[in-house]
């Protein structure tokens, strides 16, 4: 029996005094309500209306059991409305890189607010976001793609120690090749060996390695020089102290000191989707205002996708600025 159904039924009737009023308040046929009735008066015992009369009458039980019949209907309501809410105001998980700037993601939240959303941010490794998207606990997230196909692009370069002042470091930027990082003279034992090229966890996905091994491999670097960066403070440390290169963006280079140089090839660069999750057994959609608040948090910009095939990336857009610091190539030559 659906109580609050026949509950509907037994208060309706006793308050419009008659079983059509009643049914045409609910919506139902007078038969089903008749029959509602019939079933709670067998529920509980006794008969709830007086039908010997040419108006039906609420008898001695229906008049006691009223007041609860009427307590219980308003906390159903109460119940179904605080679900609403709940629904409503409910955190919905987003998944985020974590060299995401924090002013960005603040505007991210602060939309979903606008929109009737509360979004929470979850920095997590590429690979979590995207097994979060397929299990359900994130509601959306930036997830990593080919750069060529995906709908945001973020140019990655090489940040290296801050150039000394006098050295050109304000005078622009000029584009990388990895041919550039091989070592440009003889080196003998005991004068150090090339400074390692550090990943950070952003970019240890099975395509970006695959992709950068092979274009080191013609570039003619060792596969030793290219490694998992660990912790990114301790990556930054080693950057900025002169025995590493990092591989990263602009915003993350420029926030922590380091200097930066952009990667000509834009195969290498870094390709972003926002996706949604899975929702009640479905595949969720992404709101409008979502994905450009997002990927601004990594500044990627937009991109066409089925751009230029791996490897054709030509560096344009990132002409060399004049009496720019050579940094990645005085690096190679160190040792």
């Amino acid at each position: 029996m659906d109580l609050l159904a026949h509950l509907e039924a037994y208060v309706a009737t006793a308050e419009e005094a008659g079983f059509s009023r009643a049914a045409d308040r609910l919506g139902i046929a007078q038969p089903l309500l008749s029959r509602r009735i019939k079933t709670l008066e067998e529920h509980v015992g006794g008969s709830l209306f007086d039908r010997s009369r040419r108006q039906i009458t609420v008898t001695e039980l229906g008049v006691l059991l009223l007041p609860y019949a009427r307590d219980v209907l308003d906390r159903a309501q109460r119940l179904r409305q605080a679900a609403r809410s709940a629904r409503r105001s409910r955190v919905r998980a987003v998944g985020v890189p974590a060299d995401s700037a924090p002013a960005a993601l603040a505007r991210v939240i602060r939309a979903g607010t606008e929109h009737g959303v509360t979004l929470g941010m979850r920095e997590l490794p590429p690979l979590e976001r995207v097994s979060g998207l397929a299990d359900g606990s994130l509601g959306w997230a930036l997830v990593r793609a080919a750069p060529e196909q995906a709908g945001f692009r973020v140019p990655l370069g090489l940040a290296s120690a801050p150039v000394p002042d006098g050295a050109g470091s304000g005078a622009g930027r000029r584009t990388v090749h990895l041919e550039e990082l091989r070592p440009r003279r003889a080196r003998t034992a005991g004068r150090g060996t090339a400074p390692p090229l550090l990943l950070l966890t952003e970019d240890q996905v099975p395509y970006y390695t695959d992709r950068l091994g092979r274009a080191a491999a013609r570039a003619g670097l060792s596969e030793e020089r290219i490694r998992p960066a660990g912790p990114a403070a301790t990556a930054l440390a080693e950057t900025l102290a002169g025995h590493a290169l990092l591989l990263c963006a602009e915003p993350f280079a420029r926030q922590h000191g380091a200097h930066w140089a952009p990667l000509a090839d834009r195969a290498l660069h870094r390709g972003y989707d926002v996706s949604a999750g899975r929702d009640r057994g479905g595949a969720g959609e992404v709101p409008h205002w979502l994905a450009a608040l997002l990927a601004s948090a990594v500044g990627a910009v937009p991109h066409r996708r089925g751009g230029p095939a791996p490897g054709e990336g030509s560096g344009a857009g990132y002409g060399p600025g004049p009496g720019a610091g050579d940094v990645p190539a005085r690096l190679a030559a160190r040792g």
